[in-house]
């Protein structure tokens, strides 16, 4: 069955009018069949070579933080006196810290400021962890018997997933619904698993397909190292939590709230970070967690660094100031970026709702949206819509190992192109939708007849 989550358009369609696919008969499908087939053929000589892969900032969102490279100006010490041209500062200074702190919703005291990327302090714990210990020598998951394991939720991020294949844990998939990842199947693992040793996490419009985690999820997600142990971590991953689209966006639960409450402060390790608030690849990243995590984190990093950028931490904090400064240059985010979201479901409302093909997620915030075309078309239209010039993130990416079991997921990236480049590459992904599902349908009925 081809089913959509669509249920009504007020815009006029830019597309054929259409009735549901699965109510044509074959020599209706074949016609339609015909009809895509030319629309097809007009895509690919258009010559486009258009690219929705990852999640980058556009050039006009890059541009709102310009003012970032003259905070500097010549004045090299933190408020307390500090030199930040010198080494030092292992953990960054104390008001990138602040800032962290505010954005997380954490105590500064539990934040460490690094340096540009949040992906390498998740990498970096977690290498701490498989060699020395979360806590010490004696928790360090390689000396654990057996297979090591970690939970992915699915749809997700691939670099998160690249990062444990990496260490040579095995991947387990973990359901994303609505409300989050499936905790009864997550308390379900674990109770009978021990192997396991962490799960990712992404609970803000998560990548890709902008889901908020409920309240209720994030209190029991606290509560899950109750069943799994002592040495499980929840790696809590809080990359777009202020990438808003509206005034007054829906908020996240504090988990680590939840997890003081439960008695698990020492499983949860959150990360944020400002690549896409400011400058990609060159803003601070942020890890936050209890004074036994950090102490023992820091030992490690110690090792490899005697501190991170610390000029790079004074300009943002000059620049950005505070949450409400944040929450200022998001408003110029939202602005550029909620009307590309906009004119994708746009796209796919007046392309394939009618005809009744896949179902697409309405993030009211973040970088991505999700498509589920219908099963086991996904590499499909992947590959017909880079044939006609629109290159999209493979499917698959969004599981672990690179393999989606059903086939029907795709990542659609808006932020980067701008609208009349969407404007472009939207109508030759809905051709290639339609295409791949008639295609099925015809030989679906091949087969019946």
């Amino acid at each position: 069955m081809l089913k959509s989550n669509y249920t009504g358009s007020t815009k006029p369609s830019l597309y054929n009018d259409a009735v549901m696919l699965n109510d044509l008969s074959r020599d209706e499908l074949i016609s339609r069949e015909r009809a895509l087939l030319e629309r097809f053929a007009i895509h690919k000589e258009a010559g486009l070579a258009l690219d929705l892969t990852r999640g980058k900032p556009s050039p006009e969102q890059l541009s709102l933080s310009d003012e970032l490279d003259a905070m500097v100006g010549g004045e090299f010490r933190a408020t307390d006196g500090t030199d930040l041209r010198n080494y030092g500062g292992l953990t960054g200074m104390s008001e990138a810290r602040e800032l962290g702190a505010e954005l997380l919703g954490i105590g500064a005291e539990d934040v460490i400021a690094g340096g540009n990327s949040s992906l390498t302090l998740m990498y970096q714990y977690l290498l701490h962890a498989w060699l020395h210990g979360p806590l010490g020598a004696e928790t360090a998951w390689r000396s654990e018997p057996g297979p090591t394991k970690f939970l992915c939720v699915v749809p997700g991020y691939d670099r998160h997933f690249t990062i444990v294949e990496s260490l040579g844990f095995e991947l387990v998939n973990v359901r994303l619904t609505d409300a989050g990842p499936d905790i009864d199947q997550i308390e379900d693992l674990v109770a009978s698993d021990p192997s396991i040793k962490g799960i990712w996490c992404v609970p803000k419009y998560s990548n890709p397909t902008g889901h908020i985690y409920s309240d209720e999820i994030v209190k029991r997600l606290a509560h899950i190292p109750k069943i799994a142990g002592p040495n499980f971590r929840i790696m809590w991953d809080n990359a777009y939590a202020v990438h808003d689209f509206d005034d007054h966006p829906p908020i996240l639960d504090n988990i680590f709230n939840h997890c003081q409450i439960a008695g698990t402060k020492d499983n949860v390790i959150q990360f944020a970070s400002t690549s896409k608030v400011t400058r990609a690849g060159a803003g601070i990243s942020f890890l936050a967690a209890s004074q036994a995590n950090r102490d023992s984190f820091t030992k490690t990093l110690g090792i490899q660094t005697i501190g991170p950028d610390k000029l790079n931490q004074l300009r943002h904090v000059r620049f950005l100031k505070d949450i409400d400064g944040i929450r200022t240059l998001m408003r110029g985010h939202a602005a550029v970026v909620k009307p590309k979201f906009d004119l994708v479901i746009r796209h796919l409302t007046d392309g394939l709702s009618s005809d009744g093909i896949g179902s697409w997620t309405k993030p009211s915030g973040g970088y991505f949206l999700s498509f589920e075309a219908p099963e086991g078309l996904a590499t499909e239209i992947v590959k017909l819509s880079a044939e006609a010039g629109v290159k999209l993130t493979p499917a698959g990416a969004t599981f672990p190992y690179g393999r989606d079991p059903r086939d029907t997921n795709i990542r659609i990236a808006p932020t980067y192109p701008s609208l009349d480049e969407i404007d472009q590459a939207m109508p030759v992904f809905v051709t290639a939708v339609s295409l791949a599902a008639v295609h099925k349908l015809l030989q679906s009925s091949k087969k019946r007849g």
